[in-house]
């Protein structure tokens, strides 16, 4: 009788982590349609501004007008923006991240980690808590950004990383984040945010856009380029958020059908060892009224 307390406590406790991860998968489903859908209304409108940008920064090659955020020169101070998740539950989503941040490190970066020029800007607490136990220096976290994910908190961010690159406090910022696809795809992205890009990735620009400048080129570039930085840096934050609701969501749907089949497992066999015992009971019933007749 003591295996059979045993088994129906662990299906109890079973049951009881279903009714949790489920819950939790619930609550993500919820979460994950409302971000999703500002992802896909911004994504458009960022991919053509970034294109626009790129055309922008190409026909300022032989212009006088200076463009302070397509500074190019050798890295030797760089600036890696690692954006994950302040909570856990959601499988390797904030795992891959750090892992690639490791892997950008070491193979990239290694001179400047070494000269103590590389930097760690954390967007996440679960980043955040790993990154500061490394000998790698870290600015001010930046964890309570999910708290009040809006465009007007992250162009805080994204101005104060903006600023020191034009100041020439780094020469790269890159970002690494987890880009979101679908509710059970992530995409693990590595780009680099500044300097501005002139031709993007698999993609040859022969000859510049011909555009014409109203009110004048030089306004319009001081306005377009800090506000596609903007957006660009927005973006990459919300596709992290969208992703993390994603990846839980998914995690905890498989939770809860590892959890089913464990009590389906642990039913089957409590039923057998009841069924054992009973057998049992029978069997020294009947072995007690045949001794008795004997």
């Amino acid at each position: 009788m003591a295996n059979l307390k045993a088994i129906r406590i662990r299906i109890t406790s079973f049951k009881s982590t279903r009714q949790i991860t489920s819950a939790m998968k619930m609550v993500s489903a919820a979460k994950l349609r409302k971000a999703q859908d500002k992802i896909v209304r911004l994504r458009p409108y960022a991919i053509k501004l970034h294109e626009l940008l790129i055309d922008v920064s190409l026909s300022l090659a032989d212009s006088e007008v200076e463009n302070i955020y397509g500074r190019v020169a050798s890295p030797e101070k760089v600036l890696i923006v690692v954006v994950t998740s302040n909570r856990g539950l959601c499988g390797a989503f904030n795992t891959n991240v750090i892992n690639e941040t490791r892997r950008v490190i070491s193979e990239e970066y290694a001179d400047q980690l070494r000269k103590g020029n590389l930097s760690l800007l954390t967007i996440g607490k679960k980043g955040f808590d790993y990154f500061r136990k490394q000998k790698i220096k870290m600015l001010p976290e930046q964890n309570n950004l999910f708290n009040d994910l809006t465009f007007e908190n992250v162009t805080i961010i994204a101005e104060q990383i903006m600023s020191s690159f034009a100041l020439s406090e780094y020469d790269r910022v890159v970002l690494i984040y987890n880009q979101f696809k679908n509710a059970a795809v992530q995409n693990l992205t590595n780009e680099v945010f500044l300097p501005v890009e002139t031709v993007p990735s698999g993609k040859i620009i022969t000859t510049p856009t011909d555009y014409i400048y109203e009110p004048d080129k030089e306004e319009i570039i001081q306005e377009l380029i800090p506000k596609s930085l903007k957006i660009q840096f927005y973006k990459a934050v919300l596709d992290s958020f969208v992703a993390e609701h994603g990846a839980r969501m998914t995690a905890m749907h498989k939770a809860t059908d590892n959890a089913t089949a464990l009590i389906r497992d642990m039913t089957l066999q409590y039923n057998k060892a009841r069924q054992a015992t009973i057998t049992n009971q029978i069997l020294e019933v009947v072995s007690g009224a045949e001794a008795l007749k004997g």
